[in-house]
């Protein structure tokens, strides 16, 4: 009778751990109620930041301080408008996956890359730590 409940009970605990130590959770989505947040990952799990961003204005969300060794930008941020009018707003999707164990700030300023000595027109950072 022993072995009727304890065999099950370990199986049950092995695929448990199993699942646990598995492939990473989905991405993870982050927008601009997300600012200041403090987020888990684990390595190889993606972390996808979209914001409102309009470059026909000459603004564009641009990475800032990040450690790449932690969390490394994945392509260039795309643009996905948000009306077919020529020069509507859109949000910006910026991809980053976590490489390597630690904490680093995900920081991004929006701004345009050519004024110099002008301060962002916003600002959005995450604290990430990668497990």
């Amino acid at each position: 009778m022993l072995t009727f409940i304890l065999v099950p009970s370990v199986l049950l605990g092995t695929l448990a751990i199993a699942s646990a130590c598995g492939r990473p959770k989905a991405a993870v989505q982050l927008n601009i109620r997300d600012d200041g947040r403090q987020v888990e990952l684990y390595q190889g799990q993606w972390l996808a930041v979209s914001l409102e961003a309009n470059p026909s204005t000459g603004y564009e969300w641009e990475r800032g301080e990040l450690d790449d060794q932690i969390l490394r930008p994945m392509g260039e941020p795309e643009l996905k408008p948000q009306s077919d009018l020529v020069r509507a707003p859109g949000i910006q999707a910026i991809r980053l996956q976590a490489v390597g164990a630690g904490k680093t700030t995900l920081k991004l300023i929006y701004h345009r890359r050519w004024e110099e000595g002008v301060e962002p027109s916003q600002t959005y950072s995450a604290e990430v730590t990668v497990r």
